[in-house]
């Protein structure tokens, strides 16, 4: 299926359903944001003192921000699975069952976030190779993109998810590479409104931040439309083969 379809579908999807998809993930966008914007606070105030200081509340908001983060990927992702099977149900239902999958895809989000983030980091010691770094990094965020989709629908362990992602996304990284792209010009323009709102306040920041976030899900369902329709290829060759 080209890439254009696979946009198209999802936009469908993310249009008919936005009502379900904002009660489901709206609430803790919200939360997420709060804390992203009191944590950029603090640092920000930290990098004007000589010597910076952290104590155990910016520990435990990093922590809660991590496990609300995991579980708002797990209530998005088991909302797509059970809508993919065409089964309909309440957000209610979906967070609740989503609060077991926070564990395994914390730990799997650690080790691919630190995956991920290895080579910018290392790179950046060399100065202006630091953008070789950050294509390798790139490189490595779309093949592990799937990882999520592999923990909740595969139901596999942390370390075997991100295994079973780079295999998968072997042959699709071009497509995932570009529908990650999409981040992009949603940062821009939703910089750009901050800009312009910059005198609203506290208040304004916060939902144009949960505004944007939330639009900003419609990659995550773009990935999961591509998984599906290259998860279904792949079974069905299986089967075909063992026949």
């Amino acid at each position: 299926m080209s890439l254009s379809a696979i946009l198209t579908e999802a936009y469908n999807f993310f249009r008919n359903h936005i009502a379900q998809l904002a009660s489901l993930t709206v609430p803790l966008l919200l939360i997420q944001v709060m804390i992203q914007v009191w944590l950029g606070t603090e640092l920000a105030a930290q990098a004007e003192v000589e010597i910076p200081q952290f104590g155990a509340i910016h520990g435990a908001a990093m922590m809660a921000l991590l496990l609300i983060f995991s579980l708002l990927i797990a209530a998005l992702t088991l909302y797509l699975e059970v809508r993919s099977r065409g089964h309909d149900v309440t957000p209610g239902l979906v967070l609740k069952n989503s609060f077991t999958f926070v564990p395994p895809l914390l730990l799997a989000g650690v080790f691919s976030g630190l995956a991920i983030l290895a080579p910018v980091m290392l790179f950046a010691v060399f100065g202006p190779f630091w953008i070789i770094g950050l294509s390798i990094s790139f490189y490595l965020f779309a093949r592990l993109a799937y990882v999520n989709f592999m923990v909740i629908v595969e139901r596999v362990s942390p370390l075997e998810a991100i295994k079973s992602s780079f295999k998968f996304s072997s042959p699709i990284v071009l497509k995932t590479m570009l529908i990650l792209m999409l981040y992009l010009p949603l940062s821009m323009v939703g910089g750009i409104v901050l800009q312009l709102t910059e005198f609203g306040g506290f208040p304004l920041r916060i939902i144009i931040d949960t505004l944007f976030a939330f639009l900003g899900l419609f990659v995550n369902v773009a990935l999961f439309r591509l998984y599906m329709v290259n998860r279904t290829t792949d079974d069905s060759e299986s089967d075909t083969t063992e026949i």
